[in-house]
């Protein structure tokens, strides 16, 4: 199984540590889509309309200056530099060892910078949103799409892609139909007086303590239908959806958060 994470707009800047070394990172083939960013990034940080560029206000020119620092700045594990309601609930730092071990192996993230990195990868602090087009280069979505479906691929292997990432970071790349692996998309549908609506925060919460259930209880299925019933035993109500060729859709309907 690989659980598959958005990344988050908010990051922990490392305070010590190594500089980013890009051929210590996971999937080693996204490399040059990894140099190609990080170069136009720092290019990016010497212009006056960075932020702009970037969707910042003017006010956070400290957000530009952790990317002209891309190189230089003190890198730590990704899964201590993401930060935000999901990862809050997730506590990959709380996690016994046996799960956190689990970690290293099953989960992965989306990144804009870097396109997939795992809870290890020594990365710095970044500002990159998935929606900004980068001069020179163009979308950030489409730079990833060409390269990032094999290295998704290559890391889930045999086992299932259990998928949480947001709409935003679906777009860097989804299964084709002629796609071999098994794949269940996960939606989270909070319920209040029989009406059931995707509220951004109570979603990205509840993906956050899913992913440590099925870390510290060790659960690892295969198909989607199995990671219903997994998810079923350890109290969340599931349902499942619709199959189609690009995957199979689970809904976790909760009421109280």
């Amino acid at each position: 199984m690989l659980i598959l994470l958005p990344p988050s707009e908010g990051k922990s800047a490392p305070l010590r540590g190594r500089p980013l070394d890009p051929g210590s990172l996971s999937a080693p083939g996204l490399a040059a889509t990894r140099e190609r960013v990080i170069d136009a990034l720092i290019g990016l940080a010497t212009r006056p309309d960075a932020a702009a560029v970037l969707g910042l206000g003017a006010t956070q020119a400290d957000l530009v200056a952790l990317n002209a620092r891309l190189r230089t700045a003190p890198t730590a594990r990704a899964d201590a530099v993401y930060t935000g309601v999901l990862y809050d609930a997730l506590g990959f730092d709380t996690l016994p060892s046996a799960a956190r071990r689990r970690a290293t192996s099953r989960v992965a993230i989306t990144s804009s910078v870097f396109g997939l990195v795992r809870p290890a990868d020594r990365i710095p602090a970044y500002r990159l949103s998935g929606d900004v087009s980068l001069p020179g280069l163009g979308p950030v979505a489409g730079l990833w799409r060409e390269s990032l479906g094999q290295a998704v691929e290559e890391a889930v292997g045999a086992g299932l892609l259990v998928d949480l990432r947001s709409t935003m970071y679906a777009a860097f790349w989804r299964p084709p139909p002629t796609s071999p692996i098994r794949v269940a998309t996960v939606r989270v549908l909070h319920e209040v007086s029989g009406v059931r609506k995707v509220v951004s925060h109570f979603n990205k919460a509840t993906k956050g303590r899913i992913v440590r259930d099925l870390l510290e209880n060790g659960a690892n299925p295969r198909t989607p239908r199995a990671l219903a019933q997994a998810l079923g035993d350890l109290g969340w109500q599931t349902e499942l959806g619709e199959t189609t060729p690009r995957g199979t859709q689970l809904d976790v309907v909760v009421r109280e958060v």
